[in-house]
């Protein structure tokens, strides 16, 4: 598993109907699977497992811990001041 997988790493859907929308790595499952929230008031991605072969992760991580709640993962997006820049859609870079 690439180390940039991680709780808290911040990732681009690259894959299905969510693609282009950011979501945060709230648990590991496996080596192919994670869990991710958007949350999805904010991004509008819902709490799913999730293949790591549809993520892109970024340079970006909040600090949560492992099996986080959608608040949690809020306010420290919110005290990473991160909300804006999830609410952008990004363009997956090979699709």
């Amino acid at each position: 598993m690439p180390p940039v997988i991680e709780v808290g790493r911040i990732c681009v859907k690259i894959a299905g109907r969510e693609a282009g929308r950011k979501c945060v790595i709230v648990d590991i499952i496996d080596d192919n699977f994670v869990l991710i929230t958007g949350p999805k008031s904010l991004t509008g991605v819902k709490r799913r497992r999730c293949n790591i072969k549809h993520l892109e992760p970024t340079d970006l991580k909040i600090d949560i811990p492992k099996g986080a709640s959608d608040e949690e993962v809020l306010k420290a997006l919110e005290k990473a001041g991160l909300l804006e820049e999830m609410k952008k859609k990004v363009k997956p870079a090979f699709t």
